[in-house]
């Protein structure tokens, strides 16, 4: 067993206690009062656990984003790990209990247990004077459950200037797999407009914009395509304003997830360039891709194979495999710079009332976190 296995195996008390710290810190994303308090709880134990250098990205919309570093290196040939510390919970919707070795809470599988593994993968390395020869940069975001539009920016910034990219996103449950795919994702949004008209006496000189988001729902459909893993979702739908009145306006938002980057170009064309199926109807769609995939390259492979290896030398098999949802990763991803996700601890239920964390597998999944890192921060 390694020697930074050991020391975190010893410091499991300390690991469940941050995560403790963190979870009750509540940070929906939309308030930011509250996440900025969660930033200062996380900046409290970085300081306390690493030292190291922080820098705070102000933020007036969403809460403040942190970059931490440890050691020194080139500016320009960073590991870079990114995490955030928003959650889709409303602040007092889920209740935090611990019953046994499991820790149920807002936020706690994503992804607070993933803040947690990686202040502690980083304080392995310094306890165990592990010498580096690239500078490790934890960079935190405040936005990511809402689309990281406030994030995306630093984000690009500091994937430009790493090597490497790992993201401490929920693991794949029940198991803790890591993530070698993730669906890209896109939003559109598609407005009609139409022609009111009395529902009765003049009903056929009206053209509704319903009857017309109608077919269009049903086209937008045969867009999916469940072999090469294009999935579009009409959630939410808007119109009319009477029952004796022809709709004269309608309006619907669109969910779209590629798993390849080459399927975007064909398949936003045909989402944009709608004809209309009712004449006297008129279509404006916006939205594009936001999130291009994170795609199974050889580079990613390489990645899995190295973290497989660890977890062996640990006693473990870990598993690989693909999630729908779209992380920052992706973004990273995009740029071609090599990036695996999912290395959050093992645990269930994010988005869900069983959110949580196996606390016995925190040490675990730090330690495999700490040794990738020592990997690719000594070349």
């Amino acid at each position: 067993m390694s020697i930074i296995l050991n020391y975190l195996k010893e410091q499991q008390e300390a690991i469940t206690e941050t995560l403790f710290k963190l979870t009750e810190s509540e940070s929906p994303s939309i308030k930011k009062v509250l996440v900025d308090r969660c930033g200062e709880v996380l900046r409290e134990e970085f300081e306390q656990l690493i030292g190291g250098t922080v820098e705070v990205i102000e933020k007036t919309e969403v809460g403040n984003q942190y970059k931490f570093t440890y050691g020194e290196g080139d500016e320009t040939n960073q590991v870079l790990v990114i995490g955030h510390m928003d959650t889709v919970w409303d602040e007092g919707a889920l209740p935090i209990r611990k019953e046994g070795n499991i820790l149920y809470g807002p936020g706690v599988f994503d992804m607070k247990g993933g803040l947690t593994i990686t202040l502690w993968a980083i304080k392995a390395l310094k306890e165990n004077n592990v010498k580096l020869n690239k500078k490790i940069t934890f960079l935190v975001t405040t936005d990511e459950e809402i689309g990281s539009e406030h994030s995306k920016e630093i984000i690009l910034e500091e994937a430009q200037k790493s090597s490497v990219v790992f993201i401490p996103e929920s693991s794949i449950a029940p198991d803790g797999a890591v993530k070698t795919e993730r669906k890209g994702a896109g939003q559109f949004s598609m407005k009609i407009e139409g022609i009111s008209a009395h529902a009765g006496i003049n009903a056929w000189d009206g053209a509704s914009a319903i009857e017309e988001l109608a077919y269009q729902i049903l086209d937008l459909k045969k867009l999916a395509n469940r072999q090469e893993g294009i999935s579009i979702n009409v959630g939410t739908v808007s119109g009319g304003t009477r029952v004796n009145v022809i709709a004269k306006e309608a309006a619907a938002d669109i969910d779209v997830r590629i798993t390849k980057k080459a399927q975007a170009q064909a398949l936003v064309k045909k989402i944009m360039d709608r004809p209309s199926f009712i004449e006297g109807t008129r279509i404006e769609i916006n939205g594009k891709i936001e999130r291009y995939p994170l795609e199974r390259t050889d580079a990613v492979i390489q990645l899995y194979k190295d973290l497989k290896e660890i977890a062996a030398s640990h006693g473990y098999e870990l598993g690989e495999g693909s999630s729908g949802g779209a992380s920052d990763g992706n973004f990273t991803a995009w740029l071609g710079i090599p990036t695996i996700d999912g290395l959050g601890p093992v645990g269930d239920g994010a988005h869900s009332d069983h959110e949580h964390v196996d606390l016995t597998n925190l040490p675990y999944r730090a330690a495999l976190l700490a040794e990738i890192i020592l990997k690719y921060a000594v070349h």
